[in-house]
């Protein structure tokens, strides 16, 4: 499988987190090749979280990347940003308004997590990608 991989600086403030998780899901629906859609709705989903969370926790604090990268290991989307606060998943009451984005993460990825980084944090999740054809492509069929 080629490997992708794109980075893109994401700027604290809520446009540009719009703007980011637009671009960053745009480019992983460009690699399509071997990317089912179902994972494909599922990768913009947890790109739209972890910018958002970055954004919302640490948008003051300075300096926001997101990327992805698409290799034999399968799908990695991660989130940089300078906030040294480790997050933690979980299920909000039924009344709260947020709250609910790294639940949703933690049950969509195949694997999650948060390295602490010397100044910040990287936010991950992980997918496995299947590299056998998808039920939409077909291989010509050879006549005898």
């Amino acid at each position: 499988m080629k490997v992708h991989q794109i980075r893109l600086p994401v700027p604290g403030t809520h446009a540009a987190a719009a703007s980011a998780r637009r671009d960053l899901a745009a480019a992983i629906r460009a690699w399509d090749a071997f990317l089912q859609p179902e994972l494909l709705d599922t990768a913009e989903l947890v790109v739209s979280e972890l910018i958002t969370n970055a954004v919302r926790h640490a948008g003051d604090d300075g300096p926001i990347s997101a990327g992805a990268h698409l290799g034999d290991e399968g799908l990695r989307i991660e989130v940089v940003d300078t906030n040294t606060e480790i997050p933690e998943a979980g299920l909000p009451g039924t009344a709260a308004e947020a709250g609910r984005g790294l639940f949703l993460v933690a049950s969509l990825a195949d694997r999650y997590g948060f390295d602490p980084l010397p100044s910040g944090k990287r936010c991950w999740a992980e997918f496995e990608v299947s590299t056998t054809l998808s039920s939409a492509q077909t291989l010509p069929m050879q006549r005898s």
